[in-house]
Order: structure tokens, then sequence, then C-alpha cells
């Protein structure tokens, strides 16, 4: 399947009236940053969701801005999966900023997305705050020894 950013759309419409779905993975569907903002938008509003998996997608820092704008506001949420998208350390900074004052989320997984030490920073700083992540996943980022060290001195969490 590759629904697009079109599909996205229609999943994220049908996401704000849903109340019963609770897992849904789009991975490998070539939803973009704009596919992103519609189902931010509806994460925004929708609290059935747990867990949502949009590994895979292409998804760059201004897609996660759109998610990191609505974990800020999501209650339902538990587990989310962005690997292999290319948020960066400026899509860091977004997920992160919004870490601060979710307490829902308790996986989420950000494997091979071009993370780097800024990226990093942004997300130890967020896991100060934070007292409900129980697994974070950085694996085959941009992270040196050092970045990776403080990362996880900053968590209270398993970092993989």
């Amino acid at each position: 399947n590759k629904i697009g950013d079109e599909g996205a759309q229609h999943i994220g419409e049908a996401l704000k009236i849903n109340t019963v779905l609770t897992t849904l993975n789009l991975w490998c569907n070539n939803i973009g940053n704009e596919g992103t903002q519609h189902i931010g938008e509806a994460l925004k509003i929708n609290q059935a969701l747990t867990s949502l998996d949009l590994k895979y997608n292409g998804i760059r820092h201004d897609g996660a801005e759109h998610i990191g704008e609505a974990l800020k506001l999501n209650k339902a949420l538990t587990s989310l999966n962005l690997w292999d998208n290319k948020i960066g350390p400026e899509g860091a900074k977004h997920i992160g900023e919004a870490l601060k004052s979710n307490m829902v989320l308790t996986t989420l997984i950000l494997e091979d997305n071009k993370i780097d030490a800024e990226g990093a920073q942004h997300m130890g700083e967020a896991m100060k705050l934070n007292t409900v992540l129980t697994y974070l996943n950085i694996r085959d980022n941009k992270l040196d020894n050092a970045a990776e060290r403080a990362l996880k001195a900053a968590v209270r969490t398993e970092v993989d």
C-alpha cells in the first residue's frame, strides 16, 4: 500500500470520529509531511488510538512537528513508532518538546532518523521532565558516544 498524503488525509478524518480502533499500522505508505499533518490533527482529537506505527514513511522535521503538537494534547497514545524516517535534530526537538508535557506515551521508537548530538540534547532535556516513557529506541542515528551517554544519563527509561 502506498496511500500517500491523500490517503493519510482520509485516515485522519476517520480517526477524528473513531472511538474503537486502538492500533494503526501505516508503515511504508509514502506518508510525508502533509499526510503527517492530517494524522497529527486527528491525534489531537482521537482518544481511542493507543498504538501508531509510521515507520518508513519519509517523514521529516515538519512532519515531526505535527506529531509533536498532537502529542501535547493526546491523552491516549502509548506507543509511537517513527523508525526510519528523516526527522533529524529539528524533528527530535519537536518530539522532545512534546515529551515535556505528554505523560501518556510509554514507548517511542526513533531508530534511524538522522538524529545527531543536538537532537539528543533536546531529547535529554525532555526526558528530565518526562516520568512515564519507559522505552526509547534511538539506534542507528548520528550520535557520538558522548551524546549517547548524556542522553542515557538524563533518562529514567530503557534506552536502546
